[in-house]
């Protein structure tokens, strides 16, 4: 679809399947009205739900189907925009396939229209960190650099912004990839930081959960560069697949190990990569000092290796060295993601809420150097919780319990490794909300501890999403006295 067949929209019967709440949706409704197109935007979610977003919308020519879906909407409509959210195999999809109308989602849409170039960047975790992080690097050189995707921005609304010489920075989620999978598209310069387990209530397998995020480089030509994580066996492994260009990035731990990047047929062999304490770039015969531990205001391991994935990123995009070091050293983070909210009576309290898989939870605790009591527990998203019991009873001093679908799983976890371990952390009951949970880790905290949010599990039940678990934890934690 081109910008000329976009003016095609005018007068067409467009559905939005799920308006959702992080401003997708919200962008995609704006976006089809001012082309002219007819709007129904449709969600299982009520009218009182939505109510955040529909404001947005105002007074914009839009009809509503709130709280269900209607069969004969989906058998009338020229075109269906659906949410990431909404699964391929929704037999309201298979209404419209049935009868011809086009499947989009706003990213396709997207890459579909955009005249400048798209730099994509997924990963089970550190997307959103390294995804701003390079945003920030390009944007020393290129001033007018976009960054949007899977940031509750939306990458439609950013459009008039970008011109052909416009890097655009996408962080992009497995589900987002499905998409574009399915419309055969890559972006020209792509970043698979790493994998583990994660949603797999939504996908059959392991295999299919990383089949979705492989589409990032997949549908990339020859001239198009992918970066791969040398460090995780699962993303290495899928680098002979890759149809351009390639290089890599090297985490601090696996770097000391000195291992050499893995070979392949067609692509270049560049490489960040950490040693010591030093983040080297190397292309060939010219080797590079990108920064020092020192220049990081980020926090853990984990966060050193986004910083060497953002790093390749932006050099394999022709970033200068210089630019690359100023923004790393000026980059203090983002909120949600180990977000420092308040030291109160000695103790720190951490917000990291959006580590809605174990491994992320895992990579947090691994961060802190101080007695933790940890806040965990949530939604379940089929999960194996050994890993995070494990490290939870080594590292946590106490442990405080969200209600939910998976609590009872992390719990049995917890009780397997106790029954094996002398460290016996403190584990609290079930909490029916945040603020009797931050109110018990409190009781639990000394002068020099630190009071991590780092659930490990999804939100829903108890929360909107993580992001109003997060916001509710600093309102809670502001208010302390």
């Amino acid at each position: 679809m081109t910008r000329g067949a976009m003016a095609e929209l005018r007068g067409k019967r467009v559905l939005v399947m799920g308006l959702g709440v992080h401003g997708g949706g919200l962008g995609v409704a704006r976006f089809l009205v001012e082309q002219g197109a007819d709007v129904t935007v449709t969600d299982l979610r009520t009218a009182e739900q939505l109510q955040p977003t529909l404001d947005q919308l105002g007074e914009l020519p839009v009809r509503y189907v709130l709280g269900e879906h209607h069969e004969a909407d989906f058998r009338q409509a020229d075109m269906v925009v659906r949410n990431p959210g909404v699964p391929r195999e929704s037999r309201y999809l298979q209404i419209a396939r049935a009868v011809g109308a086009a499947i989009e989602m706003e990213m396709t849409l997207f890459f579909r229209l955009c005249p400048g170039p798209i730099i994509g960047i997924t990963g089970t975790k550190g997307k959103t960190t390294t995804t701003l992080l390079t945003g920030a690097m390009l944007r020393q050189q290129h001033p007018d650099t976009v960054v949007a995707g899977n940031l509750r921005i939306s990458a439609l609304e950013q459009l008039p912004k970008v011109g052909r010489d416009t890097p655009v920075v996408l962080e992009l989620s497995s589900w987002q990839l499905e998409g574009l999978g399915e419309a055969k598209l890559s972006p020209q310069y792509a970043c698979f930081l790493n994998l583990s387990p994660d949603h797999l209530d939504r996908y059959g397998s392991m295999a299919d959960y990383a089949e979705a995020k492989a589409q990032i480089f997949l549908h990339q030509g020859q001239a198009d560069t992918v970066i791969f994580n040398a460090d995780d066996p699962l993303v290495r492994g899928m680098s002979a697949r890759a149809r351009g260009k390639v290089g890599w990035f090297r985490g601090p731990a696996a770097s000391l190990e000195a291992k050499p990047a893995p070979v392949v047929e067609r692509g270049t062999q560049s490489m960040a990569t950490w040693q010591a304490d030093t983040l080297v770039w190397q292309d060939g015969a010219v080797v590079e000092t990108i920064c020092h531990r020192s220049d990081i205001k980020l926090v853990g391991e984990h966060n050193r290796a986004n910083v060497a994935a953002a790093a390749a990123l932006a050099k394999a995009f022709g970033a200068e060295t210089e630019r690359i070091r100023n923004a790393i050293t000026n980059f203090t983070g983002v909120s949600d993601r180990m977000e420092d909210v308040r030291t109160v009576d000695g103790v720190r309290y951490i917000n990291d809420t959006t580590a809605t898989a174990p491994a992320a939870a895992i990579a947090a605790l691994r961060s802190l150097d101080v007695p933790a009591i940890v806040i965990a527990g949530g939604a379940d998203k089929q999960l194996a919780f050994d890993d995070l019991a494990q490290t939870l009873v080594e590292r946590a001093k106490a442990i405080v319990l969200l209600q939910g679908t998976a609590t009872p799983r992390l719990q049995a976890a917890l009780a397997d490794v106790l029954r094996c371990s002398d460290r016996q952390p403190w584990i609290s009951e079930p909490q029916p909300a945040l603020k009797p949970a931050v109110e018990a880790a409190r009781e639990h905290a000394a002068p020099g501890d630190v009071v991590l949010l780092s659930p490990g599990c999804a939100s829903f039940g108890m929360f909107r999403n993580e992001f109003d678990r997060g916001e509710q934890f600093r309102q809670i934690v502001r208010a302390l006295p």
